[in-house]
């Protein structure tokens, strides 16, 4: 079987380079002791030449490691919309699914629409957007109180995310969202900043249906008093880091989180419906001081690395990281070829 695997083109100095080539690799040592035939593709916003490399190539299948083009993760449901125009079966989320997860505000609206606890947005910039969205839980909430947790509503790997993000006054809040949206190029998003537990729940499409792999909590420790439980980007990107060395993983839990494991467990199901997720994904949750969980982000496509949250998760499964890559290939293949949207289709149907 001939498979093509994309992955965005990189910074060789960027601290994203190792990640997406670690991706690759891990795909190829999964996919060639099977017998496929393995084509790598570096996409960036050239999508012509996508196609056209594409239709040079003739994969059976795609295997999709793309996150962003020309370094804007805005743009990585371009690569999606590009195979389902082709018929290409390709793994991971459609074009829909990736523009709806990767945009904290759509996410935020479907979720909230779905009846599932997202947290509110307190403001975002620039201030036009305000205009667009709605009040209640899925948009605007300016009866938020301090602090808030900014954060850019297309960026993912934590740009940005560092003690500064936790803001202590509306005051500063204006400067702050202004501040990471133009450093970014976008658009920024405060909510509330939830000062609890961190948990993650993995999801794996299996020939059985979706399988929800064993929890894990990120567990801050020794963080002195004051210092804000985030997960930002020294604790992902920048090894001896106090972030990163005091960010830990853990996959045990007493028996009295019985029932939170299977509130999320449930939640995540849940949420990987309401945006229409295929394949694999990683939920995010928040735990209040009440136990309360809230939904902060559903990543779908989450990295591949071994070193990687994801991998983690399906080694506590009791699979490799390569049954559980040859399961997602799987899935695409079961999938197949991805339908026509109705609305195109008279548009595109051939001419006698």
């Amino acid at each position: 079987m001939r498979v093509a695997v994309l992955f965005n083109s990189v910074d060789v100095d960027g601290p994203d380079h190792a990640d997406v080539l670690a991706q690759v690799a891990a795909v190829r040592s999964a996919l060639a002791p099977r017998g496929d035939e393995i084509v790598e593709i570096a996409c960036d916003l050239d999508l012509g030449r996508l196609w056209r490399r594409l239709e040079a190539e003739a994969p059976d299948v795609v295997f999709n490691l793309v996150e962003s083009l020309a370094g804007r993760d805005r743009f990585l449901p371009f690569v999606p919309a590009l195979l389902e125009e082709r018929g290409l079966p390709f793994t991971g989320s459609g074009s829909e699914s990736a523009a709806a997860s990767g945009s904290k505000l759509a996410s935020k609206r479907l979720l909230a629409a779905a009846g599932l606890p997202v947290l509110p947005c307190a403001a975002v910039w620039p201030p036009a957007l305000a205009a667009r969205i709605s009040d209640g839980p899925q948009g605007l909430d300016g009866e938020c109180q301090p602090p808030f947790m900014v954060k850019s509503v297309w960026s993912h790997g934590s740009p940005g995310l560092d003690d500064t993000a936790v803001v202590r006054s509306r005051e500063e809040l204006g400067r702050r969202l202004e501040g990471l949206a133009r450093s970014l190029g976008g658009a920024a998003v405060a909510e509330p900043y939830v000062h609890g537990r961190e948990l993650n729940m993995s999801l794996l499409a299996t020939a059985v249906g979706v399988e929800v792999l064993p929890a894990a909590e990120i567990v801050f420790e020794r963080y002195p008093a004051g210092k804000p439980h985030i997960v930002g980007y020294r604790a992902k990107w920048e090894p001896g880091s106090f972030e990163y060395e005091h960010t830990v993983r853990r996959f045990e839990f007493p028996a009295a989180d019985a029932a939170l494991l299977a509130r999320l467990r449930e939640l995540s199901l849940a949420a990987w419906r309401a945006l229409g997720v295929t394949g694999y994904a990683r939920v995010d949750f928040r735990v209040d001081a009440r136990g309360e969980p809230w939904i902060l982000e559903v990543n779908a496509n989450p990295c591949l690395s071994p070193d990687a949250g994801f991998a983690s998760a399906v080694e506590r499964s009791g699979r490799t990281l390569d049954e559980a890559i040859g399961e997602i290939l799987a899935d695409a293949l079961r999938r197949g070829a991805p339908a026509l949207a109705p609305d195109l289709a008279p548009d595109l149907a051939p001419t006698a």
